[in-house]
């Protein structure tokens, strides 16, 4: 039995950075962020849309920029 005041999970999901603002700092162009789709805006620019988030709303990054070995994944 669940109770009625359970939870479901939240299914996150990825997303390729394509720009970012100027006063963000731990992302980069073509970085993957995985993010919550229901705390996102979109915008539609020539016929393409596409997601904004806040740096705050990123859960992890994935990065192919660290060259020690490790899977380039960070909270």
């Amino acid at each position: 039995m669940i109770p009625a005041t359970a939870q479901m999970g939240r299914k996150l999901s990825w997303a390729d950075v394509i720009a970012t603002g100027t006063t963000v700092r731990t992302i980069q162009v073509d970085d993957r962020v995985l993010f919550d789709p229901e705390d996102r805006a979109e915008v539609e620019l020539h016929g393409t849309t596409y997601v904004l988030l806040r740096e705050r709303d990123v859960h992890a990054v994935a990065a192919e920029r660290l060259d020690d070995g490790l899977t380039g994944l960070y909270l």
